[in-house]
Parts: C-alpha cells; structure tokens; sequence
C-alpha cells in the first residue's frame, strides 16, 4: 500500500511541477496566448483553472503523505543483541609459572 502512496505521490508531483511551469511569474502564463474574446476558456478562466488545479495537486500531495504514513508497518522493537545467561563469578586460575629457560 506504501509503494502505491509513493507512485500517486511522484505522479502529483509532476503534475504539479507542469502546472507551475505553465504559470507565469506575474500571473500571465499559459493564458497569454489564448487572450482573444472568442476562446472557449478565456483568459480569466485558464488562469483560474491552472490556479486550482495547483492548489489541488498541493493538496492531494498533502492528504497521500499522510495516508502513506499510516501504511507504514511499525517496526517491532525487538533487539538483535541477546542476552547472555546470568553466569556465577568464579575466581581468576592463578597465573602458570613459567619453566625456566635452558
């Protein structure tokens, strides 16, 4: 379910990015080119609709994010260290003597 979060993700991302691109700095962007009156989507209208399909791709970026976190499985805190059995403490040998050399 985490690995279908992410491609939706990566998708809206560039969809997002596309729709930014389209834009210009001062509002003009893609609906500069269809200025004449007798468009079916006129100015104003292309300009609203990149504006919303932004602010909706932002949007769905946001609500998979979080969905995807849920779809996260929680790691289970389990060591990988193992402890050793509680041993007794038995006296250091003494140290060997050495043989004398020849």
């Amino acid at each position: 379910m985490y690995i279908f979060f992410s491609i939706l993700i990566v998708i809206a991302s560039l969809l997002l990015v596309g729709a930014v691109l389209i834009q210009k700095s001062k509002g003009g962007g893609l609906a500069s080119n269809y200025a004449s009156g007798n468009q079916y989507m006129g100015y104003r209208k292309t300009t609203d609709f990149i504006e919303k399909a932004t602010w909706t791709l932002a949007i769905v970026i946001c609500v998979l994010s979080i969905c995807s976190s849920f779809a996260v499985k929680t790691p289970v805190n389990v060591s990988s260290i193992k402890q050793a059995p509680a041993q007794t403490t038995a006296p250091a040998p003494a140290p060997a003597q050495q043989a004398p050399a020849k």
